[in-house]
């Protein structure tokens, strides 16, 4: 990966975060990188791992204006980002959490394709819980902050249920019983459509790739507990948080 000296300097600010646990100052406008740059520093942050999918953030418009951005944005996943319970959330830094859907591709989806023929690509739908891990302290990070330190990528639940469509009604986020955070299924957007501008941006999906399509909910503080989220038709997905 061929990164400018500005892009290695972030690169190397954002490893030594995640490395010390220790938050950090954004950096990426002191340094003059946008966001181009920003996902080449992304790429370089998990070179030698294996992509395995990716995620979506800032699907929804009013987050996309308040970081002057007018499309979302995307992450890498690999394959030690998809966990089992019970998860270690001192793993994360300022851990959060948010209630998804993911679906795995059982067809490869190149550049190109219409949002029916995406749909179509799709293998199965699956209860996702996003794990975020924020390196940025105070104030507010730009969008290539953000998208530099993989779009708060800490790692995945996976459902294994299996959902069949259509998908109805809410994403429903519980801890130790209580209700955290909600979302309308709905707000996930089409799920065709964000996979054609997916594909788009990282030059065609493969098959067995897994995509997190965002959150329509709000996310919150991931603390230890046993967390439950509830989706269409009954679906449930349970786990054990520990500190």
């Amino acid at each position: 990966m061929n990164l400018s000296d500005d892009e290695s300097t972030l690169l190397t600010h954002i490893r030594e975060a995640r490395e010390s646990r220790e938050t950090a100052v954004p950096k990426a406008e002191e340094l003059g990188i946008g966001i181009d740059g920003a996902y080449r520093v992304q790429a370089a942050l998990v070179e030698g791992r294996e992509v395995i999918g990716y995620k979506l953030g800032l699907i929804k418009p009013e987050g996309q204006a308040q970081m002057g951005v007018d499309s979302p944005i995307y992450g890498r996943a690999h394959e030690d980002m998809v966990l089992e319970s019970p998860v270690r959330l001192s793993s994360f830094l300022q851990p959060q959490f948010e209630p998804e859907l993911a679906v795995v591709l059982g067809e490869d989806l190149p550049p190109g394709t219409s949002p029916g023929a995406a749909h179509a690509a799709i293998g199965g739908i699956y209860l996702a819980i996003d794990f975020l891990s924020n390196v940025w302290e105070g104030g507010t990070p730009t969008v290539a902050d953000v998208v530099a330190n993989n779009v708060a990528g800490g790692a995945f639940l996976l459902g294994e249920r299996l959902l069949s469509e259509p998908l109805e009604g809410s994403l429903r986020l519980y801890h130790n019983g209580r209700l955290l955070t909600e979302g309308p299924v709905g707000g996930i957007g089409n799920i065709g459509e964000r996979l054609v501008w997916l594909s788009e941006a990282v030059s065609g999906l493969e098959a067995g790739q897994a995509i997190f399509l965002g959150t329509p909910a709000v996310p919150q503080e991931a603390v230890a507990g046993t967390i439950e989220l509830h989706g269409p038709r009954g679906s449930v997905l349970v786990a054990d948080l520990q500190d």
